[in-house]
């Protein structure tokens, strides 16, 4: 029987660090090569392949990293299934990510949301996978440092929940098994604590 993950994913891997290695998660020192491990790690644990998991390694290259690689390298290394996943799981680009204006901050997540329903299947469990890491990152910080916490997102504490309930509505008619469940009860957690 074939491994669930072979060479394909150490190599894609090795090139996820190696474009992200000078970045830091938000708010702290934290590499952002865990993000990544971590987002493939849920993607595995809820029944992704390979294609997926590759995808989760890579779903942020083209926000962050599009600079250090060249048009099509993501196809031309891994194929047209993961070139499709971290597309469709791309939220602008680095400039648009770098942007602090809240007005286009939320037109942008806003087109994300519209565009779940016309996402490919492969992609969704990489999506959520990716906001499930978040909202256990905003979770554990935000019982860690209460409020302190809002300044680092855009659309502090009110847009930021707005985005991840919608997310969920978003991604209701589509999800399947416990992922989105997990992925409620966090954001549940995370509006009940910022409520209280």
């Amino acid at each position: 029987m074939a491994p669930v993950v072979g060479k394909r994913f150490r190599e894609a891997l090795v090139w996820a660090a190696e474009l992200h290695e000078d970045q830091k998660r938000k708010g702290g020192n934290i590499p952002y090569v865990a993000h990544l491990i971590g987002v493939a790690s849920i993607v595995l644990e809820h029944g992704g392949d390979e294609d997926q998991a590759i995808g989760a390694l890579l779903h942020d290259a083209l926000e962050d990293q599009a600079h250090r690689m060249t048009p099509g390298e993501i196809r031309a290394r891994f194929g047209v299934k993961v070139e499709r996943i971290v597309e469709a799981c791309t939220d602008g680009d680095p400039e648009e990510q770098r942007d602090r204006d809240p007005a286009r901050w939320r037109v942008r997540k806003q087109k994300y949301i519209d565009e779940v329903a016309a996402k490919p299947a492969e992609a969704l469990l990489v999506s959520m996978a990716d906001k499930l890491y978040n909202a256990r990152a905003i979770l554990e910080d935000y019982r860690e440092i209460g409020d302190k916490l809002w300044p680092r997102f855009t659309a502090g504490r009110d847009g930021t929940l707005w985005y991840y309930r919608a997310l969920l509505s978003a991604f209701r008619p589509r999800a399947e098994g416990r992922l989105w469940h997990e992925l409620d009860r966090t954001v549940a957690e995370i509006e009940r604590l910022a409520r209280s």
